[in-house]
């Protein structure tokens, strides 16, 4: 890809500017229809038809017709049409250029040309076909289907197929008469078509420099604008910066170059890219910024536009909106407006548009920021870089041309790029001057969209073919290129070649669009879950207008469920659906409409059954993600099929007539979870290349016959199951040419495995068996005489990596002279018994893995060279003490040389890493020295090894510094990360003499835990992460040489009893203070029994940490007051951790001066706060009003959780007897609003807090409350205008199940005021809490009340909608008698629980009648019985039977509990 093309994070679809758009609606809805405006063919004229019928002619010369004579009786008209077709084809260049000069009648012939050509090839695809029937007849399919042949070819008859087949031809023929006739009218001419060369082109890395180009060439403007988005820190509204700029001009690249500068990084704590692209849809956009964010998994339930309010509540966030085209409706714009002012102060939004109109509406407040032309010498390095191979001399007499076309450039960077892309493949200074000739190439009228459509014009026709079906695909989509290849092949599109597989091929012209910049983002990943490695890309928006306009309707994606199906016509041909309802869509299609679809792609689950399954009789591509057990179509349908994804499907099993797909190539059954087998006769399926069965957990066994499928060139997983007639032997895969990766599992029942696994790369039954780059062997002590035969395991010269895995550890000596080939680069072993390894020379990764006998890697006479060694794991080797059999230094030969990790874990006798010589190597400083083993290390891990002393010996090196060089030690100069933990001996940086400085140069993350005897740090003037635990005190004395590099200190030291604040604050050195004095850049520091940094004799380096955003404080035995000064300086910090600090009560050791913003600007921005197990705390400080969630556990003396500033001191606790009364003093407070404190929390956790105050007032904005053993509570109140005492109302749905409690002996009823938002309520063993009625509101979702003596009721408030609940849970609530009786409030209910409430008699009626959404239920058992209400009597017998059951389900649950 290129960075002007563009390097986005979502790529943009762009426009042309002051043009009438020519791209086809695709975002939200679907893209199904051209624009009004100017015509597909004026865009590009090019129609990808020669592929076509180059298919045709390649199918009608298939040697399979005649070998079982499918055309006899059809001979005449066959040969006819393979004279006639070549003839058309000569003539179809001549008639392609013809359309491009506008010519109606050659536009109308090559559309003709289009459909007769489709016609044929299924005509073709028919013949094959039943040659391909005939074949498996023949080998006996039809007699192992039994009578199923009759329901599956009910027209096998040959003189019948003879007969439709004949009339389809002929039919066929009559066409191609008629075009060849129009040909001759139009006197189309032979033209020949370029030879595609046989030696492809190989691309060159110039993303580098293209990178570089772009980010000097608009420095200016992102520097410009940077600062105008610093500059509005203080605004309290957010601002719009809208950058306006013509098509192609390197917006969204300037836009992504403000997004990643760091200074934009550090500033904003919320940071989002969004693509917009055609349509402004408010609801769909909120929904892309959401999950756009980490956020993006929180309340996906809930309205997107209250989700992007909720995410940018108090934040101070950057939303870049990728070009936004349609948002000329002022309307829409306020609407989304609306939710982004809850940000924080200094919030802004960056758009890019083309249209200055948007800018203006977006962006009133503020003139836009038009981008300038890129100046012509920017251009010139973007052709040259483009069109200039990297490795060789530029010609003289081309580079004179480039000037000439960088003035027809007009600027546009993209253009250039495209154009140099172009002139890549053109060698002669006259293909240039052709080019450089043309009278338009990109204006201010015409946009880029010349350059466009010379660059796929520039492309051969197979490759335009391969272009334009990416159009299936919607706009920055991430397609998989392997599956994508598999696409073109199942389509036809790839030529075939001798000497080249197709996948090759197909490979091939992926790279050759990927370095014309047809595609961008080529990333290669594997993610925790998948099986092996991926690589994917998207397509430039513009280049995807392109392949629109060449598809037109023919391709058709839908990213959101549609109200109406018009746009499904009968000229789409390959379809993509990614919304919810896809089985709706299809099924309502296809009711009136037959169209031909060849690519079918549900990007979304299917739960539901398709219909029409007849019309899916043109398929060759389809992908399904089957939420059912079953597979939906029917494969008597689907005999053109070559592509079949089932990938993530429910299935258990697939049905055993999709056999009969004798054209299938592609089965993906992957991650199929439930699937349990394969179809037995899958032998005939000969036409199979890859078969994809990894994550298939329950899959017993493969199919016997594999031998059969002689194309197989993938097998992900190979399943041996118990040896039987159904079951597939491992010998079957001799013959096979396997590539990709294969892993054999339950190798244990494998009969002979001496014969048929362990040689695996011998001489028997697999000796031709050709396994690629990743074998795994499963049990391999099963495996008889291993000691010969998996030592040839090495020798298969495509094999690329090889695990072993014995179940136990045992004696073995497998290995010992184990002497893998040349080709063979990672080698896993899990679990071997011997003691050595053998010649592991050419290994790239090796990983040892509880091997626990082995105690030395190499023997006598091995090489300890290690020439390519990149990756070496060590884990548990329990034995393992030294690295090669005996202790000698070997002085002339080189370890481990490219080493780059190093994990060693388990390791406890080891005692020290690998020693090597010190060799010189000349640099400009003079000799300087090296430390050969470790030279490239960036990785070292070392954990759990009790023995080891020092890491290697470190010599001198000479650094660079000012005026010169300077010696230092350094045993890794390229380390960047080193984490060590648990190494009790370890207490030196190197072997060398102590005294001299350590380096490590390079290090960027340092992670020292559990090393006791460890009392110094290294010099490291990168670090940036910090991470000690369990350290000495001492250590924090070098913790202040960091501090300018820092991002993330983590100190938590041992602990040390201490008496006074004195006796801990005087270790810290008075001269080290002064290190201190500098702005720190940590965002995160999490301290423990760290108390120098508390106390009046502390350094108070928090002036200095303005960055930090999270602070944790664990330990601290000095903290006995809540640290004012500290809080005041903190202003970014956001989280906020308190734990076990035992000394802090809380109250101010001191009033600081008041400040003119008042308490706010304390902790100012603090969001998060948890305070655990501070037994001594008893007051609170004034918390912030941007706090959003407060958690306080084991804090048993607190009383107020609020300060007293906020509203709360004023409350005075109820009277510890059994009659609370209400204090008098709450009526009289004064009626300010209660958002007065903590107006934003909506979180709150109480947990074993004894000592709170009776009555809790609660913030109206809370949306979940967790209280959990904190006694004192008896009123929740939470009054909206004030802290009025609350008045009884009286429910309207209050259901009275059983007579109230006399008065004599029921406490006196209190009223509960929740909070007017609340989701989530949990109450757990408050004793006293909640007695009386407790009022639910609207919005609840959840109600969880457990231990609680004095709740009567749960009733919904008067007057207000009653509240869906999903979860209900009432555990052991000894007076709860009643229930609400709308339905409604169970309507959604997922989770219901009661147990131990003897006060509810009977569920209201409608909780009774069970709701269907409820998934998990646990009732006593008289609940289950009175639910009993039978329809009919004759279900009686049926529902007492169940019933019975599940009350004795239900008694055996209690009695369970009770022992428990």
């Amino acid at each position: 890809y290129s960075p002007w093309l563009p390097v986005s994070l979502l790529a943009k679809q762009a426009r042309l500017a002051h043009t009438i758009p020519f791209s086809i609606p695709h975002c939200a809805s679907c893209c199904c229809a051209n624009r009004v405006g100017v015509p597909m063919v004026e865009v590009v004229a090019a129609m990808a038809i020669r592929p076509l019928v180059s298919m045709l002619v390649n199918k009608a010369g298939n040697s399979l017709l005649d070998q079982y004579k499918v055309m006899e009786g059809m001979e005449e008209q066959h040969k006819i049409l393979k004279r006639k077709l070549p003839a058309i084809l000569d003539v179809m260049t001549d008639a392609e250029e013809q359309a491009t000069a506008h010519r109606d009648g050659a536009k109308a012939w090559l559309q003709e040309l289009k459909t007769v050509a489709y016609e044929a090839n299924e005509v073709f695809d028919e013949f094959k076909y039943e040659a391909l029937r005939r074949e498996a007849r023949k080998k006996g399919h039809y007699r192992e289907l039994g009578f199923d042949v009759i329901k599956l070819f009910p027209t096998h008859n040959r003189i019948v197929f003879r007969y439709k087949m004949g009339r389809k031809l002929c039919r066929i023929l009559k066409g191609i008469d008629v075009l060849i006739a129009e040909m001759h009218a139009f006197r189309f001419k032979y033209r020949p078509q370029p030879p595609v060369p046989k030696q492809w082109r190989q691309t060159d890395s110039v993303i580098t420099d293209l990178q570089e180009i772009a980010s000097r060439s608009r420095d200016k403007d992102k520097k410009n604008i940077v600062a105008t988005l610093l500059g509005q820190a203080n605004n309290a509204d957010f601002t719009v910066v809208p950058i306006v700029g013509m098509g192609g001009l390197g917006k969204t690249t300037l836009a992504q170059l403000i997004y990643n500068d760091p200074e934009i990084q550090k500033h904003f704590q919320l940071l989002l890219w969004v693509c917009v692209s055609d349509t402004f849809d408010v609801n769909s956009l909120a929904k892309s910024i959401v999950e756009a964010s980490p956020s993006k998994n929180v309340d996906t339930d809930k309205p997107p536009l209250d989700r992007l309010q909720k995410l940018v509540n108090g934040q101070r966030y950057l939303l870049v909106l990728d070009d936004v085209w349609d948002n000329k409706e002022l309307r829409k714009w306020e609407r989304l407006k609306v939710c982004l002012q809850h940000g924080g102060m200094g919030s802004a939004v960056l758009t890019t548009t083309r249209d200055k109109r948007v800018a203006e509406i977006m962006g009133a407040d503020r003139a836009a920021y038009n981008l300038n032309a890129l100046e012509d010498h920017f251009i010139k390095k973007i052709i040259e870089a483009r069109a200039f191979s990297l490795d060789k001399e530029k010609p003289a007499e081309l580079v004179e041309i480039v000037d000439e076309i960088v003035k027809r450039c007009s600027g546009s960077p993209l253009a250039a790029c495209a154009l140099g892309s172009v002139l890549r493949t053109k060698t002669t200074v006259k293909e240039w001057k052709a080019i450089a000739s043309r009278s338009s190439i990109c204006t201010e009228e015409t946009g880029i969209l010349p350059i466009l459509k010379l660059s796929y014009n520039d492309l051969p026709s197979h490759m335009k073919q391969c272009f334009a079906f990416c159009a299936v695909f919607p706009k920055d989509y991430k397609i998989d290129v392997e599956k994508l290849i598999q696409l073109w092949i199942a389509n036809g599109f790839i030529p075939e070649h001798k000497e080249d597989s197709l996948e090759t091929i197909g490979q091939l012209i992926f790279d050759e669009l990927a370095s014309r910049s047809f595609f961008l983002d080529i990333e290669k990943s594997k993610e925790d879950w998948e099986y092996y490695s991926r690589t994917t890309c998207k397509i430039h928006d513009l280049m995807h207008d392109i392949a629109m306009s060449v598809m037109g309707k023919e391709c058709v994606a839908v990213t959101m469920e549609l109200s109406k199906i018009e746009w499904l016509g009968d000229t789409v041909r390959h379809l993509f659906l990614s919304c919810e309802g896809t089985e709706g869509i299809l099924n309502d299609s296809l009711e009136k409409r037959s169209p031909a679809i060849q690519t079918l792609l549900c990007d979304s689950d299917v739960y539901s059954p398709l219909k029409h399954v007849s019309k899916y009789n043109t398929l060759h591509a389809l992908k399904l993600c089957l939420g059912t057990e079953s597979f939906p179509l029917k494969p008597k349908y689907l005999h053109h099929l070559r592509y079949l994804d089932l990938s993530w499907s429910d299935i258990e099993a697939l049905p055993e007539d999709i056999s009969i797909l004798y054209n299938l190539q592609v089965l993906d059954v992957s991650n199929c979870r439930y699937l349990e087998r394969l179809p037995r006769q899958m032998k005939y399926m000969t036409s199979l290349c890859h078969l994809y069965t990894h994550g298939c957990r329950k899959l017993k066994s493969m199919p016997p016959g594999l031998e059969n499928l002689t194309k197989l060139q993938t097998l992900t997983v190979f399943v041996a199951g118990v040896p039987g007639p159904d079951c597939a032997d491992v010998g079957e895969l001799h013959g096979l040419n396997i590539g990709g990766q294969l892993e054999l599992c339950q190798v244990e029942n494998v009969e002979k495995a001496d014969a048929k696994v362990a040689n695996l790369g011998g001489q028997l039954e697999l000796q031709h068996l050709n396994l690629g780059d990743q074998l795994e062997l499963r049990r391999v002590e099963n495996v008889k005489k291993a000691e010969e035969k998996v030592v040839n395991l090495g020798n298969k010269k495509d094999l690329r990596e090889l695990t072993l895995r014995w179940t136990e550890v045992g004696d073995s000596k497998v290995l010992d002279k184990f002497e893998p080939h040349g080709g063979l680069q990672v080698l896993k072993i899990y679990k071997y018994g011997g003691k050595c390894m053998g010649m592991l020379q050419n290994m790239v990764e090796i990983h040892l893995s509880r091997c626990e006998r082995m105690q030395f890697l190499f023997s006598c006479g091995t090489s300890f060279t290690f020439p390519k060694l990149k990756v070496l794991t060590l884990e548990h080797l329990l034995d393992f003490e030294r690295w090669w059999e005996i202790n000698e230094r070997h002085e002339e030969q080189i370890i481990f040389p490219l080493l780059e990790t190093l994990f060693i874990r388990h390791c406890g006798k080891l005692i020290a890493l690998p020693e090597a010589p010190l060799l010189g190597e000349p640099s400009r400083g003079g000799n300087r020295l090296v430390c050969t083993p470790f030279s490239l290390l960036e990785n070292l891990f070392i954990w759990y090894c009790g023995k080891l002393v020092p890491l290697c010996e470190a010599p001198l090196v000479h650094e660079s510094c000012s005026g010169g060089y300077r010696l230092v030690q350094s045993a890794f100069p390229a380390l960047k990360v080193l984490a060590l933990e648990d190494l009790k001996s370890f207490h030196k940086w190197d072997a060398a003499v102590e005294g001299e400085p350590i380096l490590f140069p390079q290090v960027e993350t340092l992670s020292v835990q559990k090393c006791p005897k460890l009392v110094d740090l290294p010099e490291a003037p990168k670090l940036s992460v910090l991470e000690i635990e369990d350290g000495k005190q001492e250590l924090f004395h070098f913790v202040d040489k960091y501090l300018s590099s820092l991002t993330k200190l983590t100190l938590k030291l041992e602990y040390t009893e201490t008496t006074s604040e004195a006796e801990c604050t005087s270790i810290v050195p008075v001269d080290s203070k002064e290190k201190w004095n500098q702005e720190s850049s940590v965002t995160v520091m999490e301290l423990g029994c760290c108390n120098m940094f508390f106390g009046e004799g502390a350094p108070e380096p928090w002036d200095y940490f303005v960055h930090l955003k999270d602070l944790e404080i664990d330990g601290c035995d000095v903290l006995v007051h809540w640290p004012e000064k500290v809080f005041q300086s903190l202003v970014s910090l956001r989280r906020l951790r308190i734990r076990n600090c035992k000394n802090l009560t809380g109250y101010a050791q001191a009033p600081l001066e008041p400040l003119a913003s008042g308490r706010s600007e304390r902790l100012r921005g603090l969001e998060s706060l948890r305070i655990e197990s501070c037994p001594s705390l008893v007051e609170m400080f004034n918390v912030p009003a941007s706090l959003k969630k407060m958690e306080i556990c084991q804090c048993h003396k607190l009383e107020p959780i609020f300060g007293k500033q906020q509203g709360m001191a004023e409350l005075v606790q109820v009277s510890s007897s059994s009659e609370a009364i209400m204090p008098a003093a709450v009526s009289e407070l004064p009626s300010s609003p209660m958002n007065h404190f903590c107006p934003c929390l909506e979180y709150l956790r109480l947990v074993g807090c004894g000592s709170l105050q009776a009555v809790l007032s609660l913030p109206p904005s809370l949306k979940t409350i967790y209280i959990h053993s904190c006694n004192s509570i008896q009123v929740l109140s939470c009054q909206l205008g004030g802290l009025q005492k609350p008045e009884a109302t009286t429910s309207r749905s209050r259901s009275p199940i059983m007579p109230q409690p006399p008065a004599a002996t029921a406490p006196t009823a209190r009223e509960h005021l929740l909070p007017p938002h609340l989701e989530s309520l949990v109450i757990r063993y408050c004793t006293g809490m909640l007695v009386g009625t407790l009022r639910l509101p609207a919005p609840l979702r959840r109600l969880d009340i457990m231990g609680t003596s004095g709740l009567t009721s749960l009733e919904c408030l008067s007057g207000e909608h009653p509240p869906s609940l999903e979860i209900l849970d009432l555990q052991r609530c000894s007076t709860l008698a009643s229930l609400p009786n709308e339905p409604q409030v169970y309507r959604s209910l997922r989770y219901l629980k009661i147990t131990g409430c003897p006060a509810i008699k009977k569920l209201p009626r409608c909780l009774q009648q069970q709701p269907g959404s409820i998934n998990t239920k646990y009732l006593d058992a008289r609940y289950e019985v009175m639910a009993l209400k039978p329809k009919t009597w004759k279900e009686m017998p049926r529902l007492v039977r169940e019933q019975r059951e599940a009350a004795q389900e239900a008694k055996e649950r209690q009695q369970s509990t009770m022992q428990e």
